[in-house]
């Protein structure tokens, strides 16, 4: 088409009979690329959506006649030409402290008034905010003010998820007319009436995984018996010889053959150190005989004494100098002399530690941090899948262990998984005698106050778990209630006292090695790890010159924070660094020392000949793994700078496939699918350990909620204008590429009920979940 002058028109392309129409003069005074409102099918529950759904976006003060007072309105500084004024910095600058994500995933302008970046999270959490529940009831009203300022949620509910009116144990895994004798009698105030219960008092059947139960799915039992919430898919009704309809439960193996109670039984379970409910019993009841923990908390009484008389009683301290002590020359053999007349002023231990079991630690070898809540069976199990090396369990509570308490003995329930050899590629000198065949990745962790708690306690987990790598001493855990208890980080500042509670817990664990988590101390300006490492690895003072030698603590890992500083502030890698220097100078001496006074006796020596170092703090991604352990190369071949492994906690959290990403040295972009596949996984391994009836359900849907409660501030690498990302960033508000990634990335807890709905169905009526810190729950009133 041609106009008058010959020229050709450009055609409509939705109409091509009709021609372009010139551009209006108006069209130049619109805004070019105005900020666009999110669509409903986004998401509904985003903290900026919030402020456009009562009109504060692009200046509106209404939407669906919904009108906010003047001092809620959000104002738009508008500049020249109607254009918004951007005061932030320039695209091509990275703000500290913010995740830089690309302009188009933005909800708001950059630089606007409301490009606000989420609120800091204290992450207690990661710690042990269990403990820290329990004890604000009967804290002090100023520590429940300062908990109140930190945002966290104190004294958090859950509800309860139960039956209406539960099914009898007797009846629970039987067949209808074929029920064990129940005890109580008429007397039992649980239901006996097989149909009733089903028809009355149990929930309807979940119809996620297709209305299969995945246990039964997988092994062809069900230990929840009528009690399951799928058990629609693994029961039928069979006709008995007398004309009756008998409702019984179907039993089969993975080829289809029905198996029967006694064979499933019999199978081996997939879960290993199950303490058994004797054994507790027998804990609580004070049965328990823990004779080697009994006779060195004496002998260390007394030890202490003999300490406190010759070593501070004026003239008669006739310590060695333990300087002139290290240093060689002529008058050796005098110094070994002297030594040895020190040593008979004290009384011997009563045994030396056992040789311990060798273990590696390694470049290859990422360590899953002990997690208290999240670190759960199920969340450790799909971590070892994605490539944890190794891996803890939940701080448990010395204490309560002698105790028997049921539920701190769970804690150290493991997976047969986490049984498996961890990686070894040494690229150094082979650690002599390891056999890796017969390497576990799982590790217990503890915490206790005084050495006879720690050293009953090891003695008890080495007695009852058979498959334990190591036992680990918490020193670093900041909670306030455990910190006023003398036990975690409070032993950072008693380092006799915790140089005591290792070299005992090494005398009394047989051949499970010991290792310790430290902070770098308590007070930020006064970090004292560096001087609490030199006396684990070389003995203190006061046991040297009482003719003991190093504790014989076989690997340290350090936490680059103190326990003032919390998460506030980014980890120390530079005095981490510092301290595996002096750890790896420790190492590199033990060829040196031989042969000469200072020489140690084997068995008081780390099981590998050398102290392991890991360092822990903001990992995030597979360069700043690398960065860490390499720091003075890229190239994994190089020496490093002493440190052995990374343990990580938060950002294992957020983002589980981050050993993924370790072993494969490359961002992965997990789309919203593949994310959603996890959380599924998730589910099906919780309900596996805590089983599929209504308690099952509703005590994975807790703990699901509780690592969502860190997943959903993972920022997707395609989102991001720059890398690394960096775990102290807070992301403002934004928007995914689809739906699902929007929803998945929401930080109100409700959509996070709606995610585990998709695979545990709705919630039970009582169940109630509180967000860890009380920005995830927080309403548009509490943003003004």
């Amino acid at each position: 088409m041609t106009d008058n002058t010959g020229e050709a028109v450009p055609l409509t392309p939705l109409d091509p009979k009709e021609p372009l129409q010139p551009a209006s003069a108006e069209i130049g005074k619109e805004v070019p690329h105005p900020a666009q409102p999110p669509y409903a099918e986004d998401s509904t529950t985003t903290r900026a959506e919030k402020f456009e759904r009562h009109g504060l976006m692009n200046g509106d003060q209404s939407t669906d006649g919904v009108e906010e007072s003047p001092a809620k309105r959000v104002k738009l500084d508008i500049g020249d030409g109607g254009r918004v004024e951007n005061h932030g910095p320039t695209p091509s600058e990275r703000q500290k402290g913010v995740a830089p994500i690309k302009a188009e995933f933005l909800v708001y302008p950059p630089g606007s008034k409301q490009d606000r970046s989420a609120a800091v999270i204290d992450d207690d959490a990661e710690e042990a905010s269990r403990h820290a529940n329990q004890g604000t009831q009967s804290g002090a009203r100023g520590a429940k003010r300062k908990e109140k300022s930190r945002g966290q949620n104190t004294n958090r509910q859950f509800g309860s998820w139960k039956d209406e009116k539960g099914l009898c144990q007797s009846r629970s895994t039987q067949p209808e007319f074929s029920p064990d004798e129940c005890r109580f009698g008429d007397d039992c105030k649980f239901e006996h009436d097989l149909r009733k219960y089903l028809k009355d008092y149990k929930r309807e059947d979940l119809t996620t995984f297709g209305g299969t139960c995945p246990i039964w799915e997988l092994k062809g039992r069900c230990d929840a018996g009528w009690k399951c919430r799928f058990v629609g898919s693994h029961m039928q009704e069979r006709d008995t010889e007398d004309g009756r309809k008998e409702l019984v439960l179907v039993e089969t193996d993975q080829s289809g053959r029905s198996v029967s109670s006694s064979e499933a039984n019999s199978r081996e379970s997939d879960t290993v150190n199950v303490a058994t409910t004797q054994q507790k019993l027998d804990l609580a009841k004070r049965k328990k005989q823990t004779p080697k923990a009994d006779a060195y908390t004496e002998w260390l009484e007394k030890n202490s004494k003999e300490l406190e008389k010759n070593l501070h009683s004026g003239p008669q301290n006739i310590a060695v100098n333990d300087d002139a002590v290290k240093k060689e020359g002529d008058n050796s053999a005098g110094k070994k002399a002297a030594v040895e007349e020190n040593r008979a002023l004290y009384t011997e231990s009563p045994f030396l530690p056992s040789e311990k079991r060798r273990i590696y630690f390694g470049p290859e070898t990422p360590v899953l941090a002990p997690l208290t809540t999240q670190g759960n069976l199920p969340f450790r199990r799909l971590c070892v899948g994605l490539g944890a090396q190794l891996t803890y369990s939940e701080m448990a509570m010395g204490m309560s262990l002698i105790q028997g308490q049921k539920s701190e003995w769970a804690l150290m329930r493991a997976h047969a998984s986490e049984t498996t050899p961890p990686a070894y590629q040494p690229q150094g000198s082979v650690v002599q005698n390891y056999d890796h065949a017969k390497d576990f990745k799982f590790g217990a962790q503890i915490a206790a106050n005084k050495p006879w708690i720690a050293l009953k306690t090891t003695e008890i987990l080495t007695n009852i778990c058979p498959r334990l790598r190591v036992i680990d001493l918490n020193c670093g855990c900041p909670i306030d209630l455990v910190y006023r208890q003398g036990a975690g980080s409070a032993l950072l500042d008693s380092q006799a006292k915790l140089e005591k509670i290792i070299r005992g817990m090494n005398a009394v664990s047989g051949e499970v090695p010991i290792t310790v988590k430290i902070r770098m101390g308590t007070k930020n300006d006064k970090p004292n790890a560096l001087k609490l490492i030199d006396r684990l690895a070389h003995g203190g003072h006061e046991a040297l010159s009482a003719g003991s030698e190093a504790s014989g603590v076989a690997a340290i890992t350090l936490h680059g924070r103190s326990r003032q500083q919390r998460y506030t502030k980014n980890a120390d890698w530079a005095y981490i660094s510092s301290c595996a220097a002096l750890i790896k100078n420790f190492n590199a001496r033990g060829d040196d020392l031989a042969d000469t006074i200072r020489e140690a006796d084997a068995r008081t020596l780390p099981a590998s000949g050398k102290v392991y170092f890991i360092g822990n703090g903001d990992c995030y991604s597979h360069t700043s793994y690398r960065s860490a352990l390499f720091p003075s190369s890229s190239s994994s071949s190089s020496a490093g700078g002493g440190i052995d492994a990374i343990m990580l906690a938060r950002g294992a959290l957020v983002k589980p496939w981050i050993f993924e990403e370790i072993e494969k040295g490359q961002y992965l972009d997990k789309s919203a699918p593949e994310r959603l596949a996890l959380i599924e996984q998730y589910v099906r391994f919780g309900l596996e350990t805590w089983g599929s009836d209504e308690m099952g359900v509703g005590t994975t849907r807790r703990f699901l909620l509780e690592w969502l409660s860190f997943a959903y501030r993972y920022v997707p690498v395609g989102l991001l204008e720059y890398l690394p990302p960096s775990l102290q960033d807070r992301p403002p508000a934004w928007r995914g590429r689809n739906e699902l990634e929007t929803l998945l990335g929401s930080d109100n807890y409700k959509d996070w009920i709606k995610i585990s709905e998709m695979f545990l169905g709705p919630a039970h009526k009582d169940f109630k979940f509180a967000p860890k810190h009380r920005s995830n729950s927080y309403e548009i009133e509490a943003e003004g």
